[in-house]
């Protein structure tokens, strides 16, 4: 079934080896990662971090964030950032941590031909002002938090349907499904032609279960059920 799927999947993480394993899977067309992802795996330096990816991994996209949090630090981090190899894009928060929207700084980054990766996104108003901003620059991608607005209570198809609509001011920009939270979300992007998934690790590892049959999948649950009781030695 994956081979039917024309979504890309960019792989969301920060362990370099993991990443270089995925590089080489023909399935994997992208990459993403944040300043919290590369916290969590124990990281210092940032930029000697990028670089060493970038060393091997030229011909596939790459989004690393700013962590500033006004603008004027944020447009030198980006372009920065950009400056580490032509695959890269750079993310820039759809707001500052006081909710003062980044579009303005989104705009003039791209206007200048960065790429930019604008994130944290969950508004259809979000999704116009940043579409109207990056119209007319560089190639890039719209994130909006799909998964995030499911954790809300609140069904993510029809925002990611409108923002696809949205987007079409702004050709040369691609809509990413972010925070998946299960394989279906990949099938679902696929339905209404989001360009791009970002997947975790473990999420990808998931991906050898997409399109399995029911039946034979019920009888494999029920033999691990089976296997683990054995080796956890229970008894009644």
């Amino acid at each position: 079934m994956l081979d039917r799927i024309r979504t890309k999947i960019f792989a969301d993480g920060a362990d370099l080896d993991g990443i270089l394993d995925l590089a080489r899977r023909p399935h994997i067309q992208g990459f993403t990662t944040n300043p919290t992802l590369m916290w969590k795996a124990g990281l210092s330096d940032y930029e000697e971090f990028g670089r060493r990816i970038l060393e091997r991994v030229s011909d596939l996209p790459i989004s690393f964030e700013v962590f500033a949090d006004d603008a004027a630090e944020m447009r030198r981090q980006a372009e920065r950032i950009a400056t580490w190899g032509e695959n890269v894009y750079v993310k820039i928060p759809v707001s500052d941590t006081e909710g003062q929207s980044m579009a303005a700084l989104a705009g003039a980054l791209s206007g200048e031909g960065i790429k930019v990766n604008v994130t944290a996104m969950f508004t259809r108003r979000q999704v116009a002002e940043i579409t109207e901003a990056v119209a007319d620059g560089a190639p890039s991608y719209l994130s909006v938090f799909a998964g995030r607005i499911a954790d809300a209570g609140i069904e993510p198809v029809p925002i990611m349907r409108d923002a696809l609509q949205i987007m079409r001011a702004a050709p040369r920009a691609e809509l990413i499904w972010a925070s998946p939270r299960e394989l279906l979300n990949l099938v679902q992007a696929d339905e209404i032609g989001c360009h791009i998934i970002t997947m975790t690790h473990d999420l990808l590892a998931k991906l050898p279960s997409l399109g399995k049959d029911l039946e034979a999948f019920s009888l494999e649950t029920v033999r691990m059920f089976h296997r683990d009781a054995e080796q956890a030695g229970f008894e009644l």
